[in-house]
């Protein structure tokens, strides 16, 4: 029997205010601030705390309900939901249960199959959690666990879809696209490695063709790409040796070892009723009204399924769209060389402006480990260069050399050209010359030429273009190389 996935996803994601949700401490970097530096009575969970509301916090919440196409509840309540947090002091969450912010939106993908749309669920504000270390003793220390409480507190907004992914293909560029959404409306910075977002994949298996829902687990803590690719593939496949050998799958919340490359087990899977959510009696609701919305829908940047249509709109490829998109600071430095072109003439078209960022640029930044913001090459300068390629005062592969010094020295190319004599070479008599003496040099290679072995001619471009330091007009040299070349075939009687 064949069997498919059936997986749904839950996505947490840091906030990016200056405060945590409910009291004034500064969110920080907790990888590297001092452990509990950042912490109050409030999100230290003291007795007889309250707790207010970050308004921030709403304001973003909102942002990614009206990208996620959801319906916003005009109130939406804060519930307590009790379970043993050993890194959270009060001992109980703060979060959002039947009332939550938004609810009934989708996303939208493009697969191989064609366009896919992946409905969401809810989406919910909470507070993050501390961070535990684990000391193992193993340097004869005794074994002890450390909490940090400085992440406690920190807004969190959990993205819950439904059981509507069906591939591990899918279910990645679902978490790809919703990282992105999250990055330019500018409530995340996407830095996985540090947990800013993390992913839980609710799986389960069914006989393919069906509609039943089996029992599902629930892989927690998934902080990469990879892990969560890598977890699903070695959960589906457990899963369905399971019910091929005449198993059944237990309802299980697991954890994901990267190293070994397997889950294992954590504990039974909670229901929502082991929870216990109750209202949280400190918090009023919280309401939403249509102005507010409205502020917050008007103030929404362009998100990237407008910006790959715009894009396209220009002449690009899907490919070429896609990369551009997939980084905002990438989809802005095009933008600001697309501005940067509307003034020159003759006019730099966006398909070149996008090949030579996503070829030549990428490769250098790649090879520099520096990210695009960083890059010493302006957006008015990439198309500057492009422009001296196009109108043939340089040609391309000078004009590669010229951006890699660019791209070392923040230069103009105006100035790299001048400085160091690339400008191309035009003059025919010149470029004859060299062509003529490249002939003459390289009798054996004349002969094969003549001999019938037409390939020879590319050879000789090559050569005539190397002796003319690279700089000669490639169209001109291989004008010029056809015509001696019939003169050599001719005086040859060939």
């Amino acid at each position: 029997m064949e069997y498919e996935p059936v997986i749904g996803l839950e996505v947490h994601a840091e906030l990016l205010t200056r405060s945590k949700m409910y009291c004034a401490c500064a969110v920080v970097d907790s990888t590297v601030a001092e452990p509990n530096r950042y912490v109050c009575p409030v999100c230290a969970g003291m007795p007889g705390t309250l707790p207010v509301v970050n308004q921030r916090a709403i304001e973003f919440a909102l942002r990614v309900a009206l990208a996620l196409n959801c319906e916003v509840a005009p109130q939406n309540v804060f519930a307590r939901k009790n379970y043993f947090y050993p890194d959270l002091p009060k001992g109980y969450q703060i979060s959002q249960y039947e009332l939550p912010l938004a609810r009934n939106g989708f996303v939208l993908l493009a697969t191989a199959n064609g366009e896919r749309r992946v409905r969401i669920r809810r989406v919910h504000l909470e507070e993050d959690t501390g961070k535990l270390f684990h000391i193992d003793g193993a340097d004869g220390s005794v074994p002890a666990s450390l909490v940090d409480l400085n992440r406690a507190g920190v807004p969190l907004l959990e993205i819950v879809t439904e059981p509507d992914i069906t591939s591990v293909a899918e279910l990645e560029a679902y978490a790809k696209k919703l990282r992105s959404v999250l990055r330019y409306l500018g409530v995340n910075n996407g830095d996985m490695e540090k947990g800013v977002i993390r992913f839980e994949a609710n799986i389960s298996v069914r006989a393919a063709g069906t509609t039943l829902l089996n029992t599902r687990t629930e892989i927690k803590n998934l902080n990469s790409f990879r892990a969560l690719v890598r977890g699903c593939e070695h959960e589906l496949a457990r899963q369905t040796a399971v019910y091929r050998s005449g198993g059944a799958v237990q309802q299980q919340t697991l954890g994901w070892n990267e190293a070994r490359g397997e889950t294992y087990v954590q504990r039974s899977k909670e229901q929502a009723h082991d929870y216990r959510y109750f209202p949280e009696p400190d918090l009023p609701p919280v309401q939403v009204d249509a102005a507010w919305l409205a502020a917050v829908r008007s103030a929404l940047p362009e998100l990237p399924d407008a910006k790959l249509a715009r894009f396209r709109a220009l002449g690009l490829n899907d490919y070429d769209a896609d990369v551009l998109v997939a980084e905002q600071a990438t989809a802005d430095y095009f933008d600001a060389a697309l501005r940067a072109a509307q003034p020159v003439a003759p006019a730099v078209e966006a398909k070149a402006i996008a090949n030579w960022i996503s070829s030549q640029l990428f490769g250098l930044l790649n090879s520099s480990a520096v990210d695009i913001e960083a890059c010493r090459v302006q957006p008015a300068a990439l198309v500057q260069l492009i422009h001296m390629v196009q109108a043939g005062r340089i040609n391309a592969g000078t004009g590669k050399q010229v951006l890699k010094q660019m791209f070392e020295t923040g230069a103009t190319a105006e100035a790299v050209v001048a400085e160091r004599g690339l400008a191309q070479v035009n003059d025919s008599a010149e470029i004859r010359a060299g062509v003529a003496a490249v002939i003459a040099a390289n009798a054996q290679q004349v002969a094969q030429y003549l001999s019938g072995k037409d390939t020879m001619a590319k050879w000789f471009f090559g050569q005539a273009m190397r002796a003319l330091g690279g700089q000669a007009n490639p169209a001109l040299v291989q004008q010029v190389l056809d015509e001696e070349l019939q003169r050599v075939r001719t005086q040859a009687g060939a």
